[in-house]
């Protein structure tokens, strides 16, 4: 393969010496079902993994998935589920049948790999892909989004300049999971791209770790999900620790409140939150906070549109709104992915020909380049970072021979800034249904954030005269519930 070239441009050009292979991210809260549907969607041939972690077993679940793995030798896997899937990496000290183990890969002949890794550096064309994050549709089947080397070296370069890690040497505290495009790009690549340090409190987020690392580690810089920083800032106020590092706290994977913006800087003793906003398929960031801003900037908008990147608002015949009028928000950018692998129908949903790339987000732009999220025209609902795609749970939930039907939809949470209700229709209408029996029935096929936390049981589900359910309704009936009680 010759090398790729590309037109000077005004973005910085920087060689991402990955692999020729994209790598893939897997949510470690993932279940069997959903497992084995990733494995064969993006066709792996390798998976590394622990052992387990907290009450997982992800080695006997691969052995669920692929039983020929007992009998295999490491490395030559024949899987009839997952047939592409040849080698299972695990880091343990076990010697568990079929598997590599992980600290063998670091055993092999070092200078025969270096110069393989050379030989390919000249052949890695920058608009090549290199990293795949799964993300959902409305449809609630994940998609693997594409990212190319170009994308993500660049969006990290300025993420990182808006962070101020070209200002100093900054020592990150990193409290997001690695396998999404918060804590890949935006933790772990602006962090290579500046020379910062990157400090890992835990193998999971708990408030005591990340507090205890941030002082002893004396980070400068904060990255987390509004939830976390809830939780952050309770340990604190618990504790009466006094925080003497902490510069700045970036939030960012789902909305956050005033209230929470002026605990987190009062708290943590910041003197900037800044807050990021983006999806997988832009990369990571297409809105950011800028070096100096208002505090009213920072609460009521999700920042400023970062460089390089173009964003227009749209109506529903896709005519350009003007400026202060909502209409669904469109970006367009050196990090547009490149595509949902093997899925070219969603991909030209998502992108036009003119690489528009349509963010399904009901938006406000203001003429300074600032915008403001006034809605989702998807369904989806964040739960403390985490997308939940109704659809996904509605189709399972379905399948429990008590429902006859269930609409699942986002409402208010303090702390995870939303949560998911399931609205529920019984076949027979005298018996009944709670959270604790649909958890039961939910355990083993879907990831615990996506199980309802609340479940109501209507005899009638409010219904345009077509017959589709009016989601809207439900979210007004829970929101009237919810102010009797408080009364």
């Amino acid at each position: 393969m010759a090398r790729c070239r590309r037109n000077p441009r005004k973005t910085k050009r920087f060689w991402n010496f990955f692999a020729s292979r994209a790598d893939v991210g897997i949510n470690p809260a993932y279940q069997i079902p959903e497992l084995e549907y990733s494995l064969n969607k993006i066709g792996a041939k390798a998976i590394i993994a622990p052992e387990g972690f907290r009450q997982a077993n992800y080695y006997g679940m691969l052995s669920h998935i692929a039983p020929e793995l007992a009998s295999s030798q490491p490395g030559q896997l024949v899987s009839k589920a997952v047939p592409s899937l040849k080698s299972v990496i695990i880091d343990s000290e076990k010697k568990l049948p079929g598997v590599i183990k992980f600290n063998e890969l670091f055993e092999l002949p070092g200078e025969r790999d270096i110069g393989a890794i050379e030989r390919l550096q000249s052949k890695i064309c920058p608009d090549a892909g290199v990293n795949l994050q799964f993300t959902s549709g409305t449809t609630g089947a994940p998609k693997a989004a594409l990212m190319s080397h170009f994308g993500f070296v660049n969006n990290g370069l300025h993420i990182g300049e808006r962070n101020e890690l070209n200002r100093k040497e900054q020592r990150m505290c990193v409290q997001v999971p690695l396998f999404h495009a918060f804590g890949m790009v935006i933790a772990i690549m602006t962090g290579i791209s500046y020379g910062s340090t990157v400090v890992l409190p835990s193998a999971g987020f708990k408030a005591a770790d990340s507090l205890a690392a941030i002082m002893r580690e004396r980070c400068t810089v904060i990255l987390g999900t509004p939830t976390m920083y809830v939780d952050l800032v309770r340990r604190i106020v618990e504790t009466g620790a006094q925080l003497e590092t902490p510069e700045i706290a970036v939030t960012g994977g789902a909305t956050c409140s005033p209230k929470l913006f002026a605990d987190i800087k009062n708290a943590l003793g910041v003197r900037k939150v800044k807050t990021v906003f983006g999806m997988t398929e832009t990369t990571a960031v297409i809105f950011q906070s800028l070096f100096e801003e208002t505090p009213e900037d920072v609460q009521q908008t999700v920042g400023h549109v970062t460089d390089h990147y173009e964003a227009k608002v749209i109506d529903k015949e896709g005519h350009t709104v003007p400026f202060g009028v909502a209409g669904e928000l469109c970006v367009r950018g050196y990090g547009t992915m490149l595509g949902y692998w093997a899925d070219e129908k969603k991909t030209k949903e998502t992108i036009d020909a003119d690489r528009w790339l349509r963010t399904g987000d009901q938006f406000m732009l203001r003429e300074d380049g600032y915008g403001r999220i006034v809605g989702r025209l998807k369904e989806v609902v964040i739960r403390g970072g985490e997308n939940i795609y109704p659809k996904e749970v509605e189709d399972f939930l379905n399948t429990y021979p008590k429902i006859l039907e269930v609409h699942c939809v986002g409402v208010p949470d303090e702390r995870l800034g939303e949560e998911m209700c399931a609205f529920v229709r019984l076949k027979d209408p005298s018996e009944t249904i709670d959270r604790e029996e649909l958890k039961r029935f939910c355990e083993g096929h879907l990831a615990y954030y996506k199980v309802p936390r609340y479940v109501r049981v209507l005899n009638e589900l409010p219904k345009t005269t077509s017959g589709k359910v009016q989601k809207f309704k439900l979210v007004e009936l829970f929101a009237k519930e919810q102010q009797g009680v408080s009364q």
